[in-house]
């Protein structure tokens, strides 16, 4: 397996037609489109269940442009309707193979709120219209792309297949489910954003290759039977023993494995999973010494599918491993056993380099959706239509969140020539664009090129977080080059204003107060979106996230350098409740500090157990996997039920008269009586009478107020009214 990769650009081109390919206005959706172009064929076929949008923010257009760019003739399907295999055939079939993926969200996070009611609307799709995807779309894309066309590679990608890529807790069935890669019965499923994956497979298949040979690709997932020659197995018991055990020679997991250490007829019979090692070099369990191992050679078998079915505490050791084995510079392969087969799990692909990553996000992208979707706006495409991405990655770990189980911990940036080259493209093509770029980010604001100071620190770190419980000594905080990047990008000729409103790290931030002056002076646009997620320090120990004093550190500078660019601007915090390791103590907490710092939250996040995050596991295991799994292992308390979930969402919501009642009850029930009444220490009134209809804080009033008046004067409006007593009226 490559550990230094082969550059992404480097590849010779395919084509075995005599004339070149030059790249395409737009993608072909429709035989006539690709008549129009001259193939008679596609080589390679996406299948995505978002709207097609050219934009480097979708995934489709970003995998589709690189594809092309190898040489590939490429077409997409989008949106299909998957009640029959008719609407899979429209392109014809593929010379390679099919790419499929969910879209840009998992289909059932996509369709289903934290509380599984329906969604009535897709942000993903033409006119923002639900259904025009199928719930678990990976599955069922693939199960119609096999009906219409047998024989034919079928590869899963995207973030569904991603964060699903081994068995997983999944919150709309209340049940584990298989990987889904067995599950949507693919050929192969690529795990992350996949560049180097995809292009290696496509190239790998357009020489002949067959699929079924192409398992030594990073970033890749198969299924697989027995162990090749030359490998090793190791028990994933062996990788995270707990020493502190009384009894330390004795495996703390003996008593949930079944099957494995039976002492039944040893001569006569294997168990299941010494069966599905057949063929290893050896077989390293607990208390085995295990001899000259090399990652490369060395495999860690994770309990089956069928344990992890049967056993929370597995389910959390198994969790915990996956998550201690993701860093590329370290991480081994992975198997778990699926009935008779193994899931087999290749280590995480190898970062882009700088140049790699620009070369993906300057491909002749239009920026537009496709044609065929006339005038019907997609509420996600006009979200980010004027935002430019810098960057990928996030090394937070923050457990509700799935980013770094998809796109690593690992910063991959783009350069400063690059970004600004894409602020320019959008001024000189994209239509209705007013000089106002929305935002200059990614998954967060402010990782821009921070990393580690070591490479061979970060190759072999196993952290799950480079900034909890505390920021590592070995990081670079620096911001200056990011600070560099705003002030060239705010001189572009025709530029207005640069926002920033990605997700911002405060705790980061303060290392570097000329950043956030920088920030504050120039790129806030009134209000600036932080997520603290919680004030209390019991709960965010199972978020991962800094105590609230790091908010308060940032609310110090952030004022600070506001007043001396004398504009008047406000933090708006997000929180999020019924998180795992929440008390009802917790939230009353929350909402004293809410009140305190007069916050009045309009909008509130409930968690949602996403496939594969820790804090998924701890909500279905009440364990958790932060530390070593053990019998004695820490209780994790979670919120399942309706009613407490209603009472945590009330008080984040404490201003809303309709959450009054409720709260009232609670705070009677936990001996809080002492918060109920008129005066401003109280948290909720004695009774409704009288109640004022819910209004936001007076600071967040009286900005929304002057945004309001300065788009009034811009409309025209507020003009001085004639008195019409003192002055003549016109004839008609």
């Amino acid at each position: 397996m490559q550990i230094q990769p082969k550059n992404l650009h480097n590849y010779p081109k395919f084509w075995p037609h005599k004339k070149g390919l030059v790249p395409v206005p737009l993608l072909p959706m429709t035989r006539n489109e690709m008549d129009q172009l001259g193939w008679d064929s596609c080589d390679i076929i996406i299948v995505t269940g978002d709207a097609y949008v050219d934009h480097p923010s979708f995934g489709m257009a970003i995998i589709g442009r690189l594809l092309e760019s190898q040489g590939f003739r490429v077409g997409i399907i989008a949106q299909p309707d998957w009640h029959s295999s008719k609407a899979f055939q429209t392109l014809g079939k593929p010379n390679l193979f099919f790419g499929i993926a969910s879209g840009n969200m998992d289909s059932m996070v996509n369709h289903y709120t934290s509380d599984k009611k329906r969604r009535s609307d897709d942000a993903y799709t033409a006119g923002g219209i639900a259904g025009k995807r199928p719930d678990r779309a990976t599955i069922v894309y693939t199960q119609r792309v096999k009906e219409a066309y047998k024989g034919i590679p079928v590869i899963i990608g995207g973030i569904e297949a991603s964060l699903r890529r081994i068995a997983q807790y999944d919150h709309w069935s209340e049940k584990v489910r298989p990987s889904i890669l067995p599950h949507a019965k693919a050929d192969l499923l690529l795990f992350g954003n996949a560049e180097r994956a995809v292009v290696e497979v496509a190239q790998r298949l357009a020489t002949g290759e067959p699929i079924k040979n192409l398992t030594d690709i990073r970033g890749t997932a198969f299924m697989r039977q027995g162990i090749p020659e030359g490998w090793t197995v190791l028990d994933s018991t062996k990788v995270d023993t707990e020493h502190s055990l009384q009894h330390p020679k004795a495996d703390p997991y003996a008593n949930m494995i079944k099957d494995q250490h039976c002492d039944q007829s040893k001569a006569s019979s294997k168990t299941s999973a010494n069966d599905s090692n057949a063929g290893a070099v050896q077989v390293i369990q607990f208390n085995q010494r295990a001899k000259d191992l090399t990652r490369e050679t060395t495999v860690i078998r994770l309990p089956s599918f069928e344990q992890v079915l049967a056993d929370r505490y597995l389910y959390a050791h198994t969790s915990r491993i996956f998550h201690l084995e993701t860093n590329p510079g370290n991480a081994r392969a992975m198997i778990q056993q699926h009935g008779t087969r193994d899931v087999w799990l290749n280590p995480p692909p190898i970062p882009l380099s700088m140049e790699e990553f620009d070369g993906v996000f300057e491909q002749p992208y239009t920026r537009k959706p496709h044609s065929a979707y006339g005038k019907l706006s997609i509420p996600a495409y006009d979200m980010i239509r004027f935002s430019v991405n810098i960057m990928r990655g996030c090394f937070g770990g923050c457990t509700f969140c799935s980013i770094t189980e998809h796109e690593g911990r690992i910063i991959q940036s783009r350069s400063e020539d690059s970004v600004l080259r894409e602020i320019e493209n959008i001024r000189d093509h994209t239509p209705d664009f007013k000089g106002n770029i929305s935002d200059l980010g990614g998954p967060t604001a402010n990782m821009y090129r921070l990393q580690c100071k070591s490479k061979p620190i970060e190759s072999a770190c196993r952290r799950l977080s480079c900034v909890y419980p505390s920021i590592c000594k070995n990081l670079n905080t620096d911001h200056k080059p990011l600070t560099q990047l705003y002030r060239r990008a705010r001189e572009i000729s025709g530029i207005k204003r640069i926002f920033i409103a990605s997700g911002l790290r405060y705790d980061l931030a303060v290392r570097d107060p000329e950043y956030i002056k920088e920030l504050v002076t120039h790129h806030v646009g009134g209000r600036l979106k932080i997520a603290p997620e919680h004030t209390e320090e019991g709960t965010l120990s199972k978020m991962m996230k800094p105590n609230i004093g790091s908010y308060h550190r940032f609310k110090k500078l952030f004022d600070r350098y506001s007043q001396e660019a004398g504009k008047e601007q406000y933090l708006i915090p997000y929180f999020i409740s019924s998180h795992p390791g929440t008390s009802d103590k917790d939230m009353l907490n929350l909402a004293l500090w809410l009140k305190q710092n007069q916050f009045k939250p309009d909008q509130v996040q409930a968690f949602m157990p996403t496939p594969m995050a820790i804090a998924s596991a701890m909500y279905h295991t009440e364990l958790n996997p932060l530390k070593k799994i053990t019998s004695e292992s820490e209780a994790v308390s979670i919120i399942r039920t309706g009613k407490q979930r209603q009472l945590h969402k009330a008080f984040l919501r404490y201003h809303d008269p309709k959450n009054w009642p409720i709260l009232r009850q609670a705070l009677k029930q936990m001996g809080r009586s002492d918060l109920i009444g008129s005066s401003d220490h109280h948290l909720v009134p004695y009774n409704n009478r009288n109640a004022k209809p819910h209004q936001s804080s007076q600071s967040n009033k009286d900005l929304h107020h002057r945004i309001s008046v300065k788009k009034q004067l811009k409309k025209g409006r507020f003009k001085k009214k004639n008195n019409r007593k003192n002055k003549p009226t016109r004839p008609r």
